[in-house]
């Protein structure tokens, strides 16, 4: 059975952001990617204390909405500031061999450390962020090596230290999780 990688967007995200991941998903994981819908970013996943959204919050919103949508697997996107239980903030999260995850592309962005803004830097971390989350559906856990993109990045540095590809490990395990 061949997968199909959703992008549905949580809350309005730029078109060319869109563009630029389904051409580097489909390449990456060398299968069909489609844009769904608009789900809007659900008010209820908003904790004003902490200024951020509950990520877990939203992927459970996206499980209910999308059930029809298995096997494929969904990648949501957000440009709003994301956190888990027990975390300050979160990049983004995936049901490990699941179908479902999420990034956020907020602090992704030069502007929100008070930067100016790079387009290109801020497009390279988005598509690293996306391969990782996605690769986590596809049962590839973290990796020691902190070149590949399966590296945990626990800030902005260790996204922008590893590559966009997969160390070679990482690689033939995604192979070998697709054949399933």
């Amino acid at each position: 059975m061949e997968n199909k990688i959703y992008l549905v967007p949580v809350g309005e995200i730029e078109e060319g952001m869109l563009e630029a991941l389904e051409d580097h998903l489909e390449k990456t994981f060398q299968c069909q990617v489609e844009r769904g819908e608009d789900l809007g970013l659900p008010e209820e996943a908003y904790n004003p204390q902490r200024d951020q959204y509950f990520s877990s919050f939203i992927m459970e919103g996206l499980r209910q909405s999308l059930k029809a949508a298995k096997p494929h697997k969904i990648l949501a996107i957000s440009d709003v500031d994301l956190y888990v239980e027990g975390l300050n903030f979160v990049f983004g999260e995936a049901e490990l061999g699941g179908h479902f995850c999420i990034i956020s592309l907020a602090r992704l962005r030069q502007g929100f450390y008070g930067f100016p803004e790079d387009k290109a830097l801020f497009l390279e971390r988005a598509k690293k962020e996306a391969v990782h989350e996605l690769s986590h559906t596809f049962r590839l856990r973290h990796c020691p090596d902190s070149f590949c993109v399966m590296h945990f990045s626990n800030s902005l540095s260790d996204t922008d230290r590893k590559r966009a590809s997969f160390c070679s490990r990482c690689q033939e395990q995604l192979k070998k999780s697709r054949v399933r």
